[in-house]
């Protein structure tokens, strides 16, 4: 029977002994309308590379060539070629080079009833089963390599411990050794028992080789994506050179001052507005609006950290110091808010908008990686930037991170004599798309250029009375609320 037309419009045509389609395919090449690829294998595309052609149709390919095969090895984990391979279960072991792509049939059991469907008539083992084959003896041929590595396995176990705890891990387990017995893998079975055992904490953590998986045995496990993100900033840091801009504002009255307006620019960025006399009002009288209690124990709050010259002057020294401090100032700022639990951080997770922050079990131990991170850089101001994106994207708290952000980013620059950092009104659109630039398209640069503006302004606001500041300020649009308007320097 002739193929159906809409399988000669398909962009791959998979040719067969039919005689009506070899006539059929024959006529096709004679009036150009098709193309070889490989043996067996057309396109009526005439302009495409055969490589891209045969990437993106290759499991259509495969399945109509060789019905019945199953995406294994890494191949089941990635689902996608790598380097330009794949690895399939089959009858038995041949390789099939196709332009962009070589093909290993590996001779493995049958598939089993726990592996799952896959697209065009193709299985892919199971997630036990792909663990399993993963842990198959591996030799490199050619740079080509069959299985995902030690490393990679641990973490993939680790990310199944957070996802389902260690009901899952060990479902996990249970269905490995079910499949081990099928398929005469006992001795991978017995490492993968090991590995689990070592995550769970009832086995020795010796034997794990990834950092992921030793953290996660310890007690303290990371978010390996956002410590390679922090990498990634602080490449951009490291290297560049930046001035020394001491604080102008020396006088306890002028420390005073400057923090004031830190304080009200730092909540109102968060959303906590209120008139600039009522805030003054707020902080002299230490007295909060009767109904907005909470929003005035946030100005409160964020004043008594920011305007305290030895808290702010309070930098760690090691990883559970930064925790510390990070804490007590949290339940300083937050102390008027006691559903967001002061002080504590997070036991669940939290997000903004597309922005899904770390795990609240990976908290603790991506601060430490991250402080241990920001300690390789030696000026203040490239460690001020660091600090305040490992707060802001770990996202620690249930609520005030973006203020506690900004106050561990001013501590730094305190500490050191430097000048503060103001975010003005005006500028709030500018930062928090610099911050989400770098957090979603791992790009430092929007950042590290706003906070240097920042810091070249915050240096100009300076002196002890009040209105002069405030005036400076006004005529800088630091008040400003629209699209339209801009700092002025």
């Amino acid at each position: 029977m002739m193929e159906k037309i809409s399988d000669i419009l398909n962009e791959v045509v998979i040719g067969s002994s039919r005689p009506e389609t070899v006539a059929l395919i024959a006529r096709l090449k004679r009036t150009g309308r098709i193309v070889r690829l490989a043996p067996r294998i057309y396109s009526t595309n005439l302009v495409d590379s055969a490589e891209n052609i045969v990437r993106r149709n290759l499991w259509t390919i495969v399945g109509r060539l060789w019905p019945g095969a199953r995406l294994s090895h890494r191949t089941a984990l990635e689902y996608a070629p790598r380097d330009g391979h794949v690895f399939l279960g089959w009858k038995y072991t041949r390789k099939v080079r196709l332009p962009g792509v070589t093909i290993h049939f590996l001779a493995t059991p049958e598939t089993l009833p726990t592996d799952y469907p896959f697209l065009d008539g193709l299985s892919v083992s199971s997630n036990a089963r792909a663990l399993l084959e993963n842990l198959e003896p591996d030799k490199t041929q050619a740079g080509v390599r069959k299985c995902i590595g030690t490393e990679a396995i641990e973490e993939r176990l680790e990310s199944e411990f957070a996802a389902g705890g260690e009901a899952a891990l060990n479902r996990l387990r249970d269905e490995a050794r079910t499949v081990a017995a099928a398929t005469g893998l006992a001795a991978e079975f017995s490492r993968l028992d090991r590995m689990v055992g070592a995550i769970l904490a009832t086995r020795p953590a010796d034997i794990l080789a990834s950092g992921v998986a030793r953290a996660r045995a310890a007690g303290e496990p990371f978010d390996a994506a956002r410590i390679e993100l922090f990498g990634t900033l602080l490449e951009r840091l490291g290297p560049g050179c930046f001035p020394d801009f001491p604080d102008p504002n020396a006088s306890e009255s002028a420390f005073a001052t400057f923090a004031f307006f830190e304080s009200y620019f730092s909540n109102y960025i968060e959303g906590t507005e209120f008139e600039l006399e009522e805030a003054r009002r707020i902080v002299e009288t230490g007295v909060a609006v009767p109904t907005r209690a909470a929003d005035s124990h946030d100005i409160l709050g964020t004043y008594a950290v920011v305007s305290n010259r030895r808290e702010m002057s309070r930098i760690a020294a090691t990883p559970d110091e930064f925790l510390d401090l990070l804490r007590e100032r949290h339940r300083i700022v937050l102390a008027g808010r006691p559903s967001s639990a002061p002080g504590r951080f997070k036991t669940r997770d939290n997000r903004a908008g597309e922005t899904h922050f770390v795990s609240f079990d990976r908290v603790r131990g991506t601060l430490k990686r991250g402080f241990e991170l920001s300690r390789a850089l030696v000026h203040p101001f490239p460690r001020a930037v660091f600090v305040l994106f490992l707060v802001s994207e770990v996202h620690p708290f249930a609520d005030g991170n973006g203020r506690l952000s900004r106050i561990m980013m001013n501590a730094e620059l305190t500490a050191a004599g430097q000048s503060k950092i103001l975010v003005p009104t005006v500028f709030r659109p500018d930062y928090i798309g610099a911050l989400r630039r770098l957090s979603r398209r791992r790009d430092p640069g929007p950042l590290i250029t706003a906070l240097t503006r920042l810091r070249t302004f915050g240096r100009l606001i300076s002196g002890d009375d009040f209105d002069a500041m405030r005036s400076r300020l006004e005529a800088a649009n630091a008040f400003r609320d629209d699209e339209t308007a801009i700092l002025r320097f």
